[in-house]
Parts: structure tokens; C-alpha cells; sequence
């Protein structure tokens, strides 16, 4: 165990206890913005359903049932506008982060491999190489967008390459152009792409777009996986509900290695998504909240010298005051806040910080209050 753990990172969040501490000596209380973590209910059509499918004393399959596939096949055509999507193209997985750190294991990847992803990033997609001993390898992700030929990343021994749009921590979004250069590159030096699109339904002041879009695949998923989550979307991050779909070679030959893993998504759980991704109203819902909490952090932010970079898209807000981020950090929880240093990201995000606005309206009008 040791050996394993030895090839891994420093868990990020736990060297912001100190901050947290100080931040919750606050005489009004912590404001976490630090994490993404949901907090308004489930929606109750969800509980409704989880409960009605309590009662599920079998084994679940790994591919899921027919109505979840129908719910996946559905949801991918509908809002993704993708086009001509089979149960073969679709999977059910337990949670999109155990889905990234163990997708390049499941692939058999290893020494003398690379795995490609963004310069700034989710710290999940390096921890996923290490844990199968692959090289990771980071790349500036509007280079490569503006001409993948350029030398950005070089495709020997590249087998997978992550994308991320809307960027968690940045909330840069990828235009569809973007995203069709960068797949056809991909085809062309025969790299996998895998596109974490978690954050696909929370666009402000961009519209995401999804590798499975006919205008950046071409109609066909070879070489293309999605990587969907309704965690933020629907509140249901404590059920690790998630999927991935696109190429029906890939996701066959992952059915096959999760059968043998026992990687089952809860059958409660698979009721509950097929009702979650057939109702539209809550998602609107839930954006609303977000929408309102965003545009009041976003104000006094900038009101408290803050500049916002990005974040057209996501749960955050990607803000500097041009200053080391651990001093930004300090700063913050001295009134209370905690936030995330964009170092956490990558060394490009050495004087940023990213803060979610995931809080309640309460917590949320405390740090406005406080900023002020």
C-alpha cells in the first residue's frame, strides 16, 4: 500500500487546514467556498425515485438497466446534439472521479505511456497516470486549441488526452472549432480523447459544446468519449451518479473489465438518474441559484480588487489580486473565506484563487457582507 500511495501527490486540500481554522474563528462562522461540493437539496422527483427503487435486493449489471440506457441514449441526443447514439455508446459509471483516476488502468496503460492533460487541472487526471505508472505529461490548452499541429504536445507514446470544457478551475470554454481541431489531430496520430464535459450545463457567458457534436466528431465517435456527471447539475453528488458515452469499441471493451471489477452503479441510484436526466425544470432551477450567487460574489470580488479571468462557465470564479495565492488565501480567511489557491491546479495558477459559489444564499451574502 505505501508503494502505491508513494506515487501520489500530497492531497491538496488538506494543506488548507491551517486557513480553514482561521477562517472558522470567524465570530459569524466559516464561508467555504473552497470546494465544489453541492448543497441545496436533492430535487424531491429524485428522492422520489431513489426511494421507490430502495427495495433492489439483486445484483445491478454494469451496463444498466434498459430505461438507464434509454435515459443516457436520450439525454446525449437531446441536449447534446449528438446524433445516431446506441445503448453501445453509452455507460453508466459509479461517480466521474473515480472514473478519471482509474480510466487509464482500466485502458492498460502503463510505463512508456503518456496521458495528456490540461497545464491548469483537475489534480484527479495526473493522480489517474500515476496510479498506472504512465507518464503525465501537461500541455497550455489555448495553444493546442489554436493549432494542435504545432508542436504543443508531441504525439509519440501519446495514448490519452484529456480535455476539459467548461475548465474546472478556470472556467475557460472551448469553442466548436476548438474542439475539431484538436479531435482531428488526435485521429490523425491515433490518441484517445476523453472530454470532461461535468460542467456542460452551467455555460453563463459562453455556450459549452461537447466533443460528441456533430460539428466537432464529425458523426462518428471513434476516438471520442464524453464524460458526463449529475453531481452539479442535479445535486446528486452523494450519489455518484455519472456516465461516459462515444466510442462503442472503447466503452465495450470498459463494460468488459468493470463486469470483471464489480464496478456496478447502485440499481436505486440508476432509477433515480433516469428520472433526474428526464426533467429539465430543475436544472433550470438549480441555474437560477447559481446565477444569483455567482453575480453577487462576482461584484464584490472586483469590488474588493479582485480581477476575474475566464469563468464564462462552472461553479467558479477564477480571481486574482496579483499576489502569490497562498497570500490571497491568507487574506480571505483573516475575514472568514476560504478558497481554493490555484496552485492546487497546476504551477501556472501560482497568483490565482478559484472561488466556488456553491454556498448557501446565506453563506453567500455573509462573504458578500464581508468583502464589502
Amino acid at each position: 500500500m505505501a508503494a502505491v500511495s508513494s506515487r501520489l501527490p500530497v492531497f491538496p486540500w488538506d494543506k488548507l487546514e491551517p486557513y480553514k481554522a482561521t477562517a472558522a474563528a470567524h465570530p459569524d462562522g466559516i464561508v467555504d467556498l473552497s470546494v465544489g461540493t453541492p448543497v441545496d437539496p436533492v430535487p424531491e422527483l429524485i428522492q422520489k425515485a431513489l426511494v421507490e427503487a430502495a427495495d433492489s435486493p439483486g445484483y445491478p449489471t454494469v451496463w444498466g438497466t434498459a430505461a438507464l440506457r434509454d435515459a443516457l441514449t436520450g439525454w446525449v441526443e437531446r441536449r447534446l446534439g449528438a446524433v445516431s447514439v446506441a445503448h453501445t455508446n453509452v455507460l453508466p459509471v459509479v461517480g466521474s472521479k473515480e472514473l478519471v483516476a482509474w480510466l487509464p488502468t482500466q485502458l492498460g496503460l502503463g510505463p512508456g505511456d503518456k496521458v495528456a492533460y490540461p497545464r491548469l487541472a483537475y489534480p484527479t487526471y495526473e493522480v489517474g497516470a500515476r496510479l498506472a505508472r504512465a507518464e503525465a505529461v501537461v500541455y497550455d490548452t489555448e495553444t493546442l486549441a489554436a493549432d494542435p499541429a504545432g508542436g504543443e504536445l508531441d504525439p509519440a507514446g501519446l495514448k490519452l488526452l484529456w480535455l476539459n470544457s467548461p475548465s474546472n478551475p478556470t472556467g475557460a470554454v472551448l469553442a466548436k472549432d476548438e474542439l475539431a481541431r484538436i479531435v482531428a489531430w488526435a485521429r490523425e496520430h491515433g490518441v484517445l480523447v476523453f472530454s470532461d464535459e461535468c460542467y456542460l450545463e452551467l455555460g453563463w457567458e459562453a455556450e459549452p459544446v461537447s466533443v460528441l457534436h456533430p460539428d466537432v466528431c464529425g458523426g462518428t465517435y471513434e476516438g471520442v468519449v464524453a464524460v458526463h456527471s449529475l453531481s452539479k447539475r442535479s445535486n446528486l453528488a452523494g450519489y455518484r451518479a455519472a456516465f461516459i458515452a462515444g466510442d462503442a469499441a472503447v466503452l465495450g471493451e470498459l463494460l468488459q473489465i468493470r463486469k470483471h471489477g464489480g464496478m456496478m452503479t447502485p440499481a436505486p441510484v440508476q432509477a433515480a438518474t433516469v428520472v433526474a436526466l428526464g426533467d429539465d425544470a430543475h436544472v433550470t432551477e438549480q441555474r437560477a441559484r447559481y446565477a444569483a450567487r455567482r453575480t453577487a460574489l462576482r461584484t464584490a470580488l472586483t469590488a474588493h480588487g479582485f480581477r476575474i479571468e475566464h469563468s464564462e462557465a462552472s461553479l467558479y470564479l477564477w480571481a486574482t489580486r496579483d499576489e502569490p495565492c497562498w497570500d490571497t488565501v491568507a487574506h480571505l480567511a483573516g475575514l472568514g473565506i476560504l478558497v481554493a489557491p490555484g496552485d492546487f491546479y497546476g504551477t501556472a495558477g501560482e497568483r490565482f484563487v478559484r472561488v466556488a459559489f456553491t454556498a448557501t444564499d446565506e453563506r453567500v451574502e455573509a462573504a458578500v457582507k464581508r468583502l464589502g
